[in-house]
């Protein structure tokens, strides 16, 4: 039975809380987007001020980094911190061998940086975002493209028998933008049984910057549950 309203975002809220206590002093720390990063990123900000905690975030997005300038989180980057301890990140979709679709809020490109540049990737995600497959109830993959590339990639996308939509900005005229400049497409392609085979046939295509499939890339997924947290971890 599907969470719903109040119960999602408690849901989200818990794992997010369970997933920041794997934050310990001195560590760097990827800050994820989505609303529940945003829950993990409030909860960072609470144990700085509760411990002292000296802690250093890298946020993924414009989004991310207000956040954390506005819960007191010190701000760096990739430059001066090379590897991370350790990124907390939410997810659209995760599978049974915990593959991910993310990039429904368009950082796809920067989260997927920054989880490579980290020790240990933790997702946060409430049970509704659990799923058998990849791809399951219509999901689409969102890719982010040069803006010169699209029609290209959205008539080759076609070719492998999906339906490539290209993100319309909301209140806004056009196309979604991504922080780095680029458009969004949103892929529907079915039920992905082979999400590692499909990766690599986008990934090819001239124009396409990053893909949301995140395969085999999660430590470990906090499922925030309408009573209690499921920690899944990778074998």
């Amino acid at each position: 039975m599907k969470l719903k309203g109040e119960e999602v975002e408690k849901a989200k809220k818990n794992a997010a809380i369970e997933a920041v206590k794997n934050v310990k002093d001195g560590f760097i720390v990827g800050l994820g987007s989505g609303s529940t990063a945003a829950y993990a990123i409030e909860e960072i900000g609470d144990r700085i001020k509760r411990e002292k905690l000296r802690v250093l975030g890298v946020p993924t997005s414009y989004q991310a980094f207000m956040l954390a300038i506005k819960n007191g989180i010190p701000v760096t980057n990739l430059e001066e911190h090379p590897t991370l301890d350790l990124t907390i990140d939410g997810a659209d979709q995760v599978d049974e061998k915990l593959n991910l679709i993310k990039g429904m809020g368009g950082a796809l490109a920067r989260e997927k940086i920054v989880a490579y540049s980290s020790k240990k990737l933790l997702i946060v995600i409430d049970e509704n975002k659990k799923v058998k497959t990849l791809g399951e109830n219509n999901h689409p993959v969102p890719i982010e493209v040069i803006p010169f590339a699209a029609p290209l990639v959205m008539r080759k996308i076609k070719d492998i028998g999906g339906n490539p939509v290209l993100r319309e900005g909301n209140k806004k005229v056009g196309p979604v933008i991504t922080d780095n400049g680029n458009f969004i497409i949103d892929a529907y392609l079915g039920q992905i049984d082979k999400p590692e085979e499909l990766e690599c046939k986008l990934k090819v295509l001239p124009g396409v910057v990053e893909t949301g499939l995140f395969i085999k890339m999660a430590s470990e997924i906090y499922v925030g549950k309408s009573s209690g947290i499921v920690v899944l971890k990778s074998k």
